[in-house]
């Protein structure tokens, strides 16, 4: 064989082991980017339940009579928000 060949032969082997190293960083990135969907997807539903779960420690309190000030106002406030957009529901409906 001649130098040139060698050298290209080189080349071709090395271009292939480029090739499969591309290959498994991306076949890599995409399992990383069905984990971060589905860790993303965990974090809303378990924020979603701490939120449900917040809601019904105030409504608890309240039916006891035990909310503090700042508890209080939260609370009106979360109860102000679910009133208005009921209203808008309603508004919609009535359209």
């Amino acid at each position: 064989m001649s130098q040139l060949e060698t050298h290209i032969n080189r080349i071709n082997t090395k271009l292939q082991e480029v090739l499969k190293n591309y290959d498994a960083l991306k076949k890599q990135h995409m399992q990383q980017v069905e984990t971060i969907q589905a860790l993303t997807a965990d974090k809303k539903a378990h924020e979603q339940k701490i939120r449900l779960l917040e809601e019904q420690q105030y409504l608890l309190k309240s039916m006891a009579g035990k909310l503090e000030e700042k508890e209080k106002k939260s609370f009106e406030q979360a109860l102000g928000k679910y009133i208005r957009e009921i209203d808008k529901c309603i508004a919609m409906l009535s359209e």
